[in-house]
């Protein structure tokens, strides 16, 4: 088993959105670690926040079992070509597609260009997360509240939509939430809203695409060790990251790939609805 770091952390603020080789310690996102066995040979996935932190968990993850990936990022390009590095690596096919998921119009050409290039679509995961903190009400600008739903949420609705007419029976909807769904931050009023509100539209898609053969199902992270963490977050938090749960630390983005696997696998062929906690003892109900 590997024996993960734990606060305190010497991780200075870092600029937004973050970057991989800023971060100290540095995270593990299963580079060494994650062995496949073939459960998604054949299969296309769409991941977005792909860069880092968990979205390149997981496509590492996804490539070693066997499919090919369509990456999308903001513009944190050095830390999207080593994600594709990776990928390349394993032996699977990527296409890097930057830009702003709060825009509809780029979640379509997400869509399009994963079919035109890769062939088809069956796995959409859902990652990409904007936040900022606030010690109060009056302290949440509009357009900071605009843009947590613009990217937490509405860019899911835009790319499931636009995915929608390539998605066969047997596809699988990944969306990422987070324990704050269940457990509100108190400094993180519009972010845990959006998170609520995934949870809340995974479970209506699970009855929505039920019909059709498609899963939908979210994981709700805990405290991930994330580039998000130093370029959001005040530093006090930053050197204590982690240090509330059980476990006495935070997750490692290695750590929720196994996760992503299972629900994109035909071996979760009745999992839908589900919200799968990852949040080292961390209590959501």
């Amino acid at each position: 088993m590997v024996e993960y770091p734990k606060p305190p952390f010497p991780q200075p603020p870092i600029p937004y959105p973050g970057a991989s080789h800023a971060m100290n310690p540095k995270p593990d996102h299963g580079e060494e670690t994650y062995q496949g066995s073939g459960k998604l040979t054949g299969k296309v996935a769409l991941i977005t926040g792909g860069d880092s932190g968990i979205g390149r968990a997981v496509a590492i993850a996804y490539a070693r079992e066997g499919a090919d990936i369509a990456l999308s990022y903001l513009d944190e390009h050095e830390d999207a070509k080593d994600t594709a590095a990776w990928v390349e690596k394993a032996g699977r096919r990527v296409v890097l597609l930057p830009g702003d998921v709060a825009d509809h119009r780029h979640c379509a050409s997400l869509v399009d260009k994963t079919v035109s290039d890769l062939g088809r679509l069956d796995i959409v995961v859902n990652n990409a997360a904007f936040q900022k903190l606030a010690d109060s009400l009056d302290d949440i600008e509009i357009a900071d509240w605009d843009r947590h739903y613009a990217v937490n949420v509405h860019a899911m609705f835009y790319i499931l939509k636009a995915a929608s007419p390539h998605l066969k029976a047997g596809a699988s909807i990944i969306n990422t939430a987070s324990v704050n769904a269940k457990t509100p931050v108190e400094q993180q009023l519009a972010y845990s809203s959006t998170k609520a509100a995934i949870t809340n539209m995974t479970a209506n898609l699970a009855r929505i695409l039920g019909k059709r053969g498609i899963r939908a199902n979210a994981v709700l992270p805990g405290p991930i060790w994330t580039p998000l963490i130093p370029s959001t977050m005040y530093t006090e938090q930053v050197e204590t990251f982690g240090s509330q749960t059980p476990m006495g630390r935070p997750g490692q983005p290695a750590e929720l790939a196994p996760a992503y696997v299972l629900l994109a696998s035909d071996g979760a062929s009745y999992m839908s609805g589900a919200m799968i906690a990852v949040t080292g003892g961390m209590v959501t109900i």
